[in-house]
């Protein structure tokens, strides 16, 4: 694709489609744009595209998440979020482009990178994911469809997985209704969470997640943990039949943690506890690591023992976020604040985790997308 950016009246075009933008936004696109294919982090486009004012670098986020709304019927481009690193311009070559590696095109190639995606998916290492993806010119491979979901789900890019027409709306559903999960009251998710899985709109194996796992944690943070128990030996069962090995431990975590929220004695935890560390053993996902040990701190905290409490949550806070994955870590948060709202009275170290989980709402700017994504989803389950 080639833009055509008229600097004259602050114009970008791309054969009979052309964009009005504003002057800032107009700055920023030709700067990427002149610089395609290179990350720059917010410091660095604002020293690059307004080095003469002084704006903040939410000043960046905002001109790109408006930007990337005017820019939508271009569909071969994209203003990408790289985790931890900035943002960068991708566009889709024509076919007067540069050669590209004879290998990008192979199907057996591709199958074995979504193998490898998949690997680095189950084990939670979405930094070697997203380091993975961004060399596949390089490398010479060709990004299946799936794994490009899963990688904007893992980067938190909402703007893309509720407004790309590159992949159908049913295979963005579970990611979008995740990131729907983690925002307002948990009772009010647990209701969509189960007309979603009524009327069943989504692919079969991303019904099932829903249906036997991530309802779970809806249950507890609902205050009512004692769903949750009735409903594990169905999820187990679920699982055992499938095959579905790799579900075993994060389904073992949640349920130390529907026990923990339903009051069950420490002898129960701790039985349960020395399950959880033999499959982490044998297991050692990030995703399980970090939730057993934030599991494990809110444990304390109902002991009392804030110490070893605050040590645990920071600890489990810290893999999640070592992870790359944004959902991950506001996962986390989630978990902890709404716990201790609804399971513990009040303590500085729960408004501790208040703040910091606000935080991370508010980078991720999960919080606007709220009312948004709740109307998608109904108009799915409402056709």
């Amino acid at each position: 694709m080639q833009l055509k950016l008229d600097g004259s009246n602050f114009t970008v075009a791309a054969g009979e489609t052309a964009i009005q933008l504003l002057p800032k936004e107009f700055a920023l696109l030709e700067f990427m744009y002149r610089n395609k294919g290179r990350t720059f982090t917010r410091g660095q486009l604002l020293d690059k595209v307004w080095p003469l004012e002084y704006p903040v670098e939410r000043t960046v986020d905002d001109h790109i998440y408006r930007l990337r709304k005017k820019l939508r019927p271009f569909s071969g481009l994209a203003l990408q979020t790289v985790r931890g690193s900035g943002y960068c311009l991708s566009l889709k070559e024509t076919a007067s482009g540069p050669m590209v590696n004879p290998t990008t095109y192979d199907p057996e190639l591709r199958d074995t990178m979504r193998d490898v995606f998949g690997k680095f998916h189950v084990y939670g290492q979405g930094k070697s994911m997203i380091s993975l993806a961004s060399q596949k010119d390089i490398l010479g491979y060709e990004l299946d469809p799936q794994v490009a979901v899963t990688l904007h789900f893992v980067q938190g890019d909402l703007d893309w997985l509720m407004h790309t027409e590159e992949v159908p709306l049913k295979d963005r559903l579970f990611h979008l209704f995740v990131f729907y999960m983690f925002t307002g009251d948990p009772r009010k998710k647990l209701a969509v969470c189960e007309r979603m899985i009524n009327t069943q709109v989504m692919h079969e194996r991303d019904q099932l997640e829903l249906d036997i796992l991530t309802i779970l944690d809806l249950f507890i943070l609902s205050g009512t943990p004692e769903r949750a128990l009735a409903r594990l030996p169905g999820s187990y069962q679920a699982i055992s039949e499938r095959g579905y090995e790799n579900f075993v431990p994060v389904t073992m975590i949640t349920e130390l943690f529907a026990h923990l929220a339903a009051g069950s004695g420490n002898d129960v935890l701790m039985r349960l506890d020395e399950a959880v560390v033999q499959i982490l053993q044998e297991k050692p996902f990030l995703r399980e690591t970090g939730g057993y040990k934030i599991v494990k701190g809110l444990w304390h905290l109902r002991e009392n023992q804030m110490a070893e409490a605050g040590q645990l949550l920071d600890e489990g806070l810290e893999v999640l976020e070592r992870s790359g994955f944004v959902p991950l870590s506001l996962y986390g948060f989630y978990r902890i604040y709404h716990y201790c709202r609804l399971y513990l009275p009040p303590h500085p170290l729960h408004r501790k985790y208040e703040r910091r989980f606000i935080e991370a709402m508010e980078e991720s700017r999960l919080i606007r997308y709220e009312q948004p994504l709740e109307k998608l989803l109904m108009r799915v389950m409402n056709p």
